[in-house]
């Protein structure tokens, strides 16, 4: 009977047993701490602890789930396992420790250990390569290293910080720097710098600066020629430019076709080519050429023909006033009817006036108000009193030649009174003259109409109260001769009063 007792409190026992060993392994809870980031060599420490559990408890730290890396003890309880590691690149992984007493055991949860490269070689490549592009174009720069993991990248231009605020045209993605439509203004020096951060250590590493060279589309070529004389020889000279572009750039010349030279011009946007010119004769058309790798232009034509000054030439003056009607200003204009390259020359009763370079203390003083433009084609006078009063007059000559013949215009005279009047004025009182008459006319016409209607109305009533035109055929002889005598004198009085 015992026997049986004993039998069936065994499974009660081992169940027991059983519970108190699920029991514990289910109330130990170890807890891990450690970086979830570090720098590759460096150091690092995991802890591990399972408080209130009963000492001795052994802490297992381990990598990946099966990987074990370390072992530790505590015989004291409530004590931390440390697990110190030196960084390397197989360290990166997930992390968790076990912990085992009484023969329970718990398991933490995992920390996710990522190892960080710090960045180092790095420099700036560039997409075309090397970064020289025309405006309007697209530049790719990327920031790379040789080694580096969880990086960052700062782009710098000209020393300066680039942000997205910095320009609509500036793009930031991951390690590249993408400019569209790029501008002269981007032209410059750019760097970058690529670094990582470990809680409240950062380590980067910066590239050397390399120059992005923007060049400017050359704008259509112009051409234009000058001549000179030496001795009893001419030397002409073409000048080819642009007004923008970026160089070099080659300029090349034809006449009729034909090329004359070529000069590849790498500090400016201009070249000259000596040419044989004679006055008077038709020496050609000449053209310039502007050539680039993306480009190539042509000039207008021009006709190389030096026409000798000749003909007329006259002076004409115009008065320019202000809003009050007063004098701001008088413009002499000399006009030349033919000659390629003038040399103008202005007088003052016969003193010829000094060029806007020419510093004459005496000659300023006698006409300090004047002012010389138009390739001294146009005389100004700021001022016209009494000093800038008289005749003027210009003369022509070949700017080629100074020993050349002068071609003079007649002489015309210049002068402001103190009873000028400004044409506006005299127009004004001429338009009031002609008004006030007109005025006067028309009064006079209405007051002779009124007369006459005034007369009409006599007439009528005159006529209404004479004696009959006709006497009875009874009457003597002597009325009738007074009744015909008294008709006529109605019938004059009224032919007389119809006539105006």
């Amino acid at each position: 009977m015992k026997n049986l007792q004993t039998l069936s409190v065994l499974p009660i026992l081992a169940l027991s047993s059983l519970f108190i060993k699920i029991g514990g392994s289910i109330s130990l809870h170890p807890v891990l701490t450690g970086p979830d980031m570090a720098y590759l060599g460096s150091r690092v420490a995991f802890r591990c602890i399972a408080t209130d559990s009963t000492p001795p408890v052994t802490y297992k730290l381990i990598r990946d789930g099966d990987v074990l890396i370390d072992t530790g003890t505590d015989l004291q309880g409530d004590q931390p396992a440390s697990f110190f590691l030196k960084v390397s690149a197989t360290s990166e992984g997930s992390y968790h420790c076990n912990a085992t007493t009484g023969g329970s055991t718990g398991v933490s949860s995992i920390i996710k250990l990522s190892v960080v490269i710090p960045a180092s070689n790095t420099r700036v490549i560039s997409e075309p390569f090397p970064p020289v592009t025309y405006e309007g174009s697209r530049i790719v720069l990327s920031c790379n290293v040789t080694k580096g993991s969880h990086l960052s990248y700062t782009w710098f231009f000209n020393r300066k910080e680039i942000t997205p605020s910095t320009s609509p045209f500036f793009h930031l993605s991951g390690n590249k720097l993408v400019m569209e439509k790029v501008t002269l203004e981007h032209a410059g020096h750019y760097s970058c710098m690529a670094w990582s951060t470990v809680k409240d250590t950062r380590r980067f590493s910066s590239s050397t600066k390399v120059q992005v060279t923007v060049k400017a589309y050359v704008s259509k070529p112009k051409i234009s020629f000058s001549i000179s004389k030496e001795g009893a020889s001419y030397h002409g000279n073409i000048t080819c430019w642009s007004t923008r572009g970026s160089h070099p750039v080659n300029f090349s010349l034809s006449v009729d076709g034909k090329e004359e030279g070529s000069v590849t011009a790498s500090e400016s946007l201009a070249a000259w080519f000596p040419v044989v010119l004679v006055p008077g004769l038709d020496m050609g058309v000449a053209q310039c050429r502007v050539k680039t790798e993306m480009q190539e232009l042509m000039s207008e034509p021009l006709s190389l023909e030096v026409v000798p000054v000749g003909g007329d030439v006259k002076v004409e003056v115009e008065y320019l006033y202000r809003a009050d009607s007063k004098l701001a200003a008088t413009r002499l204009s000399c006009q030349v009817s033919r000659g390629t390259f003038p040399y103008i020359s202005w007088l003052l009763n016969d003193s010829v006036l000094p060029s806007e370079t020419r510093v004459d203390t005496r000659i300023q003083y006698i006409l300090p108000h004047f002012a010389l433009a138009d390739r001294r084609r146009t005389l100004v006078l700021t001022k016209l009193g009494p000093e800038e009063s008289g005749y003027y007059r210009c003369r022509v000559r070949d700017s080629y030649d100074d020993s050349g013949p002068w071609v003079e215009s007649v002489a015309v005279l210049v002068r402001v009174t103190e009873d000028f009047m400004p044409s506006i004025e005299i127009f004004t009182i001429a338009f009031c003259c002609f008004l006030f008459l007109m005025m006067a006319v028309g009064v006079a016409c209405v007051c002779r109409m009124f007369d006459h209607n005034q007369a009409r109305a006599h007439i009528s009533t005159t006529n209404s109260d004479a004696p009959p035109l006709s006497a009875p055929v009874s009457q003597s002889g002597s009325k009738q001769a007074d009744s015909s005598s008294t008709d006529s004198d109605v019938q004059s009085q009224f032919q007389t009063t119809e006539i105006p």
